[in-house]
């Protein structure tokens, strides 16, 4: 658990004091959308791996 809070402290850090506003919002949204697409990749390929490879 402390690895996710040691996680959750750089993404926080890493957004303080930043100029512009908007520029915040976006990269904060981006991150989101990245984050999403690697978990669906990797659901993609255990999906995958666990019906072997059919497609």
């Amino acid at each position: 658990m402390g690895t996710i809070t040691h996680f959750k402290n750089l993404y926080v850090e890493a957004f303080d004091n930043c100029k512009p506003e908007i520029l915040v919002v976006l990269l904060k949204a981006y991150s989101v959308f990245s984050a999403i697409m690697i978990l669906m990749a990797v659901y993609a390929f255990m999906y995958r791996a666990i019906n072997g490879f059919e497609f």
